[in-house]
């Protein structure tokens, strides 16, 4: 399972590509307005009309990107919140079709890691620019994601966090979030990396990462790199206030070791807890379960990025790219 050495072909190269929009209509405020800034950039840069699919509640974008790809969409469109990502995410993995995300709604994790913000002008421009990159996904179940899955408090605090907190605050309502569970017990977990012997620990949170920002753009695991495939594992278990600020001030330096962190890497890890835990996917809940496990698909994903090169970091150029995209998106509104 090497990352990113296989033949598949390059994603599409073509000057005017066919595109699709996957958009979540609850997390714009505006659609009509948001759909003639996308259909009007792209016709600005020569690209033929995009075909536009709405979620639902029963389907947050799996089965409307599969049918893209299935009507010969070259790249698609993610717009909304990391649940409409995510499917899109899981439907595009092993396919040669392009995903380009146009975050809206409150917080979106790979938008975080990509530098795109709720503008759409830099992840116009990013897709118009073909900044392509190949990228690992990581496999729960049958469903994929792109920057990390985890288990305990980092799902606890994204259920702790109401959704109007999150649309007058932003990220920082996650912080709010996080203060109420601060003190409350750790779970016992036995973890397997690689088939290996059981590993026994106390912790708060256990995270399994492709990439390692979190929201609020916080690099949490500076190693971890996109493409390497690999899977990287954070045990965290701060037990006390000032365990948590440490590993605050830590994050917020920017440098050095994560206290009360322990890391591992894997190509499939098995994760289970003495009770039922929160789980979350991309920033995107899903159902409690007492175990979690994870493996890696090297090369999976074709993604929109800033800047192709090789780089942990996939939000290099992201401020450049999105001067760009506001030329893009004013040039096509005096057309």
């Amino acid at each position: 399972m090497d990352g990113g050495d296989d033949k598949r072909p390059a994603a599409p190269a073509n000057p005017a590509p066919r595109t699709a929009v996957v958009v979540n209509p609850v997390k714009v405020a505006d659609l009509d307005g948001f759909r003639r800034t996308v259909d009007d950039a792209l016709a600005a840069a020569g690209w033929p009309e995009p075909t536009w699919y709405e979620t639902t509640v029963e389907d947050p974008g799996h089965g409307q990107a599969r049918e893209a790809v299935r009507a010969g969409a070259e790249i698609v469109f993610a717009c909304g919140g990391d649940g409409t990502v995510r499917a899109c995410v899981t439907a595009l993995a092993g396919t040669d079709v392009l995903l380009a995300v146009l975050p809206q709604g409150t917080g979106n994790l790979l938008a975080a890691n990509l530098g795109l913000d709720a503008d759409p002008a830099a992840g116009l421009a990013v897709a118009v620019e073909r900044g392509m990159r190949r990228l690992d996904v990581g496999v729960v179940d049958d469903r994929c994601f792109a920057v990390m899955a985890g288990m305990g408090f980092d799902a606890q605090l994204l259920d702790a966090t109401a959704e109007r907190a999150k649309k007058h605050l932003g990220w920082p309502a996650y912080v709010v979030g996080a203060v109420r569970h601060l003190r409350d017990r750790p779970m016992r977990v036995t973890i397997r990396i690689d088939g290996g012997p059981p590993l026994r620990r106390r912790a708060r949170t256990v995270l399994v990462a492709n990439v390692g920002r979190l929201q609020g753009g916080v690099r949490l695991l500076a190693d971890a790199e996109p493409d390497d495939g690999w899977l990287d594992v954070a045990v965290l278990n701060p037990r006390t206030l000032g365990h948590w600020l440490a590993m605050a001030w830590a994050l917020l330096r920017r440098r050095g070791a994560v206290p009360r962190m322990e890391l591992f890497r894997a190509r499939r890890v098995e994760i289970v807890s003495d009770r039922a835990q929160p789980r979350e996917l991309d920033g995107d809940l899903i159902e409690p379960g007492r175990s979690l496990t994870a493996e890696i698909r090297p090369g999976a994903l074709w993604l929109c990025v800033p800047r192709p090169e090789r780089n942990p970091d996939l939000s290099v150029d992201a401020a450049a790219a999105a001067e760009r995209g506001g030329r893009l998106v004013e040039e096509a509104r005096r057309e």
